[in-house]
């Protein structure tokens, strides 16, 4: 698959699968396919990046995903929701690999995962801040503990919903609600102690 795939349809809406698309796949209709893959392509691939760390690895991961799904297409039409299956796929493929490697701590629930976020997790419109302000947020976000911030780059950049990102990481809502509250807070914090005013609070939002 070509990497200039790896730029958003912004035609194709990341909250809503159409039935009929998932119907046009499964008949082996590979322009459908191609917009599913044009789509969720660099957002798999960062999530895939933030456990196995490698580039590479990481590309292989997200390919092969999208193999199977092809390779395995009839079965589309009955996944309830087409996010939290990639997700999952994805996060399933690079554990798999992680313990292929015989890496240390595979096991641990992603509180040793690095992840980098992409410049676009807080927009200043969303927030309505300058850039200047925007930077210090994004250092806030990278100065985050790794669970936390994975979460935190779930909600706000991929825009999963938590119910999606607790079937993703089988954790429950509540866990992701808190984790969530602590960054909310430490990013608040952080701001307020570098400019010395309060800032406005940043809502916590895809419940």
């Amino acid at each position: 698959m070509n990497k200039s795939h790896m730029d958003s349809d912004p035609s194709f809406s990341l909250t809503t699968y159409p039935r009929e698309l998932l119907q046009q796949i499964a008949a082996g209709d590979q322009v459908a396919f191609r917009q599913v893959y044009s789509s969720f392509y660099k957002r798999l691939y960062q999530f895939a990046l933030a456990i196995v760390k490698t580039r590479e690895s990481a590309e292989e991961i997200v390919e092969d995903v999208f193999v199977r799904i092809w390779q395995q297409r009839e079965n589309l039409p009955s996944i309830q929701n087409l996010r939290v299956y990639l997700y999952t796929a994805t996060k399933n493929a690079s554990l798999n690999y992680l313990s292929a490697k015989a890496k240390a701590g595979v096991t641990e629930p992603f509180d040793h995962i690095h992840v980098e976020l992409a410049e676009s997790t807080l927009t200043p419109e969303q927030i309505l801040i300058t850039a200047e302000i925007y930077q210090k947020i994004q250092r806030a976000v990278e100065a985050l503990p790794p669970r936390c911030k994975m979460i935190f780059k779930l909600v706000r950049e991929d825009g999963l919903r938590y119910k999606e990102i607790a079937e993703v990481l089988n954790i429950s809502v509540n866990t992701i609600d808190a984790q969530m509250a602590i960054a909310v807070k430490r990013i608040t914090l952080a701001i307020e102690a570098e400019f010395g005013f309060p800032l406005k609070k940043i809502r916590q939002i895809n419940k």
